[in-house]
This record gives structure tokens, C-alpha cells and sequence, in this order.
């Protein structure tokens, strides 16, 4: 993934800038995201940009958008497929090395919001349904990305024999696919509803693409 290094460390530069973040602190918060997303097929470096990428088109309509941008940065910060509680690990992770960048109480909601991201189950915070969005919009990407997001989750689930793959996949994507709407948002709604529930149709048809 180093291929996203530049943009991984532009965004955090203009993020760190953002909220005042001393050098020494900054440098040493980015050498710590940008070690953990290394090793990953899909919870990587791109994963992280393609989120930000969505969340610059949306900041403007959240209520707290610091927050939100600090979940994406550290939501998928650990990352084990054979592992069950990822985003508890995640959101401790978070809260241990972003002491005083934010109030207590604040650290407190990113983490919640980072554990949100297991489930992906209806809420009615605002900023929340956001932030899910942006976690999920990957299924109504161009048929292409869709596709490489699809090998990229079975690499990282190479260790699972084969036909017990599929069948779970099949059941994580037709569990999405049945999702109505899928998306929280009038925004993500209307831009990528359509297009999701086509990429998730078309892999289930196909065998999940195997």
C-alpha cells in the first residue's frame, strides 16, 4: 500500500493542522496509523482515503466533524480476520494515543462511533449515520472497485476453506443487500444506493465472484 502513502500523510497533515496538534504529537499519532494499516489486503491505507475522500464531501453537514474524521482515521486500526472485537480493540487503541487531543467525554464518543462500525445497525445520531455511510460506501462503488474489494476481502480470509468462504460471504452480502435502505443518509442514498444494491445482486448471482 505504499502506493497511498503521500495522500495518507496529506490528509493527516491537514487534519493534524486542523485541530492544532503539536509536531512531536502529530508524528508520532501517524507513524502509529500508518504502521497498523500496513500488512491488510482491504483495511488499509486506501480504505482510510477512499473514507476521507467521502467524508470531505459531507463535513459541512455534520455537527461534529473532528469527530467523525478521528473515527475514520483509527475505526479499522486493528485489524485481525480471526479475531472478534477489532473495533473494541480499535476504539482502546484510539482513546490510549489521543489522550488530550480532544475532551474525555468527546474520546468517549469516537470510540463508541468506532464500535458502531461492527454492526452497522440503524441509529439516530447524526453524525453516526454519516459515519457508517462512509464505512459501507465501498459496496456502491464502480463495478470495477466493487470487484477488487471483493479479492481483497478473500485474501484476507485465505485461511478459511474455500467453500465455507462462499457461503459465509454469501450470507454477509445478502444480509447488506437485504438492508432497507442500506444507507442512513438522503446523501449516500441517493448517491450510492442504487449502484450498492446492484454490486451486491450481481455478486451473490455470481458465487460472490469465486
Amino acid at each position: 500500500m505504499l502506493n497511498y502513502y503521500d495522500k495518507f500523510q496529506q490528509y493527516w497533515a491537514q487534519f493534524s493542522d486542523s485541530i492544532n496538534l503539536r509536531s512531536m504529537q502529530s508524528e508520532s499519532l501517524f507513524s502509529i496509523l500508518f504502521h497498523f494499516y500496513v500488512g491488510n489486503y482491504y483495511h488499509t491505507h486506501q480504505h482510510i482515503i477512499e473514507c476521507l475522500e467521502l467524508f470531505n464531501e459531507i463535513k459541512h453537514q455534520l455537527e461534529d466533524p473532528v469527530a467523525v474524521e478521528l473515527a475514520i482515521w483509527f475505526h479499522d486500526i486493528i485489524y485481525d480476520p480471526q479475531a472478534s472485537d477489532n473495533e473494541e480493540q480499535s476504539a482502546k487503541l484510539m482513546q490510549k494515543h489521543c489522550v488530550g487531543i480532544l475532551k474525555k467525554t468527546e474520546l468517549e464518543k469516537v470510540a463508541r462511533w468506532i464500535i458502531a462500525t461492527k454492526k452497522h445497525l440503524p441509529t439516530k445520531e447524526h453524525d453516526l449515520k454519516y459515519l457508517l455511510d462512509i464505512d459501507l460506501a465501498i459496496l456502491g462503488s464502480s463495478t470495477q472497485r466493487f470487484a477488487e474489494y471483493e479479492q481483497q476481502i478473500q485474501k484476507e480470509y485465505d485461511w478459511v476453506e474455500t467453500q465455507q468462504y462462499q457461503m459465509k460471504r454469501k450470507e454477509v452480502l445478502t444480509h447488506f443487500y437485504h438492508m432497507t435502505p442500506l444507507y442512513q443518509t438522503a446523501y449516500f442514498q441517493e448517491k450510492l444506493e442504487l449502484s450498492a444494491k446492484n454490486n451486491l445482486m450481481n455478486s451473490i448471482k455470481n458465487d460472490i465472484g469465486l
